[in-house]
């Protein structure tokens, strides 16, 4: 009785997902389905939280919006946000934005933004000017991303001290042996990029994250990191250089993954996060 019964709501839940159409599904890292207040009860007590995203998905960006608010709402000031999106040169000009020093105009025009920043990442940077929130440029300038790229970390050495205050203290730690690293170095179909300092490009990109998330943090506070999901999943990238220094920060994370089937979680997005939104593949794009 009770197998033919789990087999009828088996049955009846993917009977309910074909129907509804749900526009994603929130799953636990282990793959069980959770309810977003849940989650959020989890978030609000978490000294940082990075949500790693797909670029381009509309659900995705709508959620850091919703889950941005709703931090807000129990955090108050003590919420800061921050974003891969933008460039730690570009900190003085998105600060100044923020502080009704210069214009919208001048901001968008000078701070390199992304082409989907007006549908995908200006509503954050609003919230943030609205209720008096430091916004983080996190990432590297992506031309020192660029320089490691052509002549590994040791590249960053000759750089005059003016350019070193984008980065995080030289020299950088590195572990090749660090999955998401050396799974770049098997990536197939990349021509020339792929040698021993592709890996690396991406190493400065976490590392100055890392180095500007913890600049601007503090104990009480929460940061919200906006990044593509290669960031943070499965805890590496940013959180492996955090954890360099900070063992013992709580830290939470949100993949932004698409599957064509919403039923349950696929086998190889199990425990890349914390938390894992799932959209339906054939969503549309942003870009």
């Amino acid at each position: 009785m009770k197998k033919t019964l789990a087999i009828a709501l088996i049955s009846l839940i993917g009977f309910a997902f074909k129907s509804d159409k749900p526009a994603y599904v929130l799953y636990t890292g282990e793959g069980k389905v959770v309810k977003y207040e849940k989650m959020m009860a989890e978030l609000e007590k978490a000294d940082l939280v990075f949500f790693g995203e797909l670029h381009d998905d509309p659900i995705g960006h709508w959620l850091e919006y919703e889950i941005t608010k709703d931090l807000f709402e129990s955090k108050q000031q003590d919420l800061v946000l921050a974003a891969e999106m933008f460039e730690s040169d570009v900190q003085v000009i998105l600060t100044e934005y923020l502080n009704g020093k210069i214009s919208m105009k001048s901001f968008e025009s000078e701070a390199r933004i992304w082409p989907n920043y007006k549908t995908d990442y200006k509503p954050l940077v609003e919230f943030a000017k609205d209720n008096e929130l430091f916004f983080v440029a996190s990432n590297v300038p992506r031309r020192y991303a660029s320089v490691v790229h052509k002549g590994g970390f040791e590249a960053l050495d000759s750089l005059s001290a003016e350019a070193k205050q984008f980065l995080p203290p030289l020299p950088i730690p590195y572990d090749p042996t660090v999955k998401c690293y050396a799974d770049m170095l098997n990536m197939q179909g990349m021509g020339g990029r792929v040698n021993e300092n592709f890996p690396k490009a991406q190493a400065i990109k976490d590392a100055t994250m890392a180095h500007f998330i913890m600049k601007n943090w503090s104990e009480g506070k929460l940061t919200i990191h906006y990044n593509g999901s290669y960031h943070s999943n499965n805890f590496q990238g940013i959180i492996w250089y955090i954890r360099q220094n900070y063992p013992d920060l709580n830290i939470l994370t949100i993949a932004n993954e698409k599957q064509d089937d919403l039923s349950e979680l696929n086998e190889d997005k199990l425990n890349i996060a914390s938390y894992v939104i799932c959209v339906h593949s054939s969503m549309t794009s942003t870009r």
